[in-house]
């Protein structure tokens, strides 16, 4: 199977290459707007320009089967690649984490993934994909989900790269809804700060706007809460985002999207600072068997820099789904409840990363 990975060359395209040239079957192209070599021998490169205007002849001169889109960040692009990708009867994937991006994937994609006879899948990353298979998993024992709340915690050491740090900075200080008490709230960006607990240590983290603030309420009616925090390792960092949020609320006309690389120069200087460990927790409430409000929680351990591994895991598992011949229903669809729990854990194997469960 013929996978073009654009954006490949990246911070995740790299790794998800990487990833699939280890199975059999699959031939790997790697895009970037510039000509690179790629780490591996056993995978192409090719030069693609998804804001080119012949963007879509380039893509459709690779012959791909799969495409799968890495080239963030993902606020404030349009469905040029999916649609371009359905153009040339090629299944899509990608890792989209800008909410209304992922809110408008299926309106705005559907029609040419049914007509094309194949299918588009948007999120595939540890947001929503993981998150809500953790949640599908855990509400065997507890329901009915009246409470969400997730926070991921970065480890210091691991790459970050430009696209994500700017993500990260673009929504810092901006509104955006989350689901608290039964109806929509208005919060900013890296604020909402507050102290979380993980068993490699306390962390402070703020909001952060995802794809899940939208998507959770719907797929689990009766849930009056979800909420989403992001917490980085060194506190430094954290309160100066935390800052700089607080400057662009009151109004202030800072450019932060174009501070990204500078940042992410600036988060290598402090990594003396940090560890090479990251990990993330979900917890739900709900009633357990005697009717009780309870709590539980899934936690995730991520040590030797392996956190950026996870974001890749849905599009990898995927494309070996396709390539088994799991095929899905044509359409567009976004990436919840078509992988399980399960079949993450086998991906964590192979980076020694832990999880667990607990009451909290």
């Amino acid at each position: 199977m013929r996978v073009v990975v654009i954006g490949g060359l990246g911070n995740f395209g790299a790794r998800i290459c990487k990833r699939l040239s280890q199975e059999k079957g699959f031939e790997i192209i790697a895009t970037s707007r510039h000509r690179q070599e790629a780490a591996a021998e056993n995978i192409q490169t090719a030069v693609v320009d998804i804001d080119h205007v012949d963007f879509a002849a380039q893509l459709n001169g690779l012959a791909p089967d799969l495409v799968i889109h890495c080239a963030g960040p993902f606020q404030g692009q349009d469905y040029r690649v999916a649609l371009a990708s359905l153009g040339c009867r090629a299944h899509y994937v990608d890792l989209a984490d800008g909410r209304d991006f992922v809110a408008g994937f299926v309106t705005a994609v559907g029609p040419a993934a049914t007509s094309a006879g194949r299918f588009a899948i948007s999120g595939a990353s540890t947001l929503p994909a993981l998150s809500s298979a953790v949640i599908d998993s855990m509400r065997a024992t507890i329901t009915p989900v009246s409470a969400i709340d997730i926070t991921i915690a970065p480890g210091q050491h691991a790459p970050r790269g430009v696209a994500t740090l700017a993500a990260v900075l673009g929504y810092a200080g901006q509104a955006f809804q989350w689901w608290q008490d039964g109806a929509w709230r208005t919060v900013y960006g890296w604020q909402e700060l507050k102290r979380e607990r993980f068993s490699f240590g306390i962390r402070l983290a703020a909001a952060c706007d995802v794809p899940d603030l939208l998507l959770l309420p719907d797929r689990y009616p009766g849930v009056r809460t979800v909420t989403f925090r992001a917490a980085l390792e060194v506190s430094v960092q954290h309160l100066a985002l935390w800052a700089i949020a607080i400057c662009r609320r009151m109004g202030l006309p800072i450019p932060v999207t174009q501070w990204a690389a500078a940042f992410d120069r600036i988060g290598t200087w402090l990594n003396w600072l940090g560890t090479d460990t990251g990990g993330m927790t979900v917890r739900i409430m709900g009633t357990d068997s005697a009717g009780q409000p309870h709590w539980r929680c899934w936690e995730l351990v991520a040590r030797e820099n392996h956190g950026p591994e996870i974001p890749c895991m849905a599009a990898v598992i995927l494309a070996k789904k396709l390539h088994r011949g799991d095929g899905w229903v044509a359409g567009a669809k976004v990436c919840m409840g078509m992988i399980t729990l399960g079949e993450f854990e086998h991906e964590f194997a192979r980076w020694d990363i832990r999880t667990s469960e607990s009451n909290s």
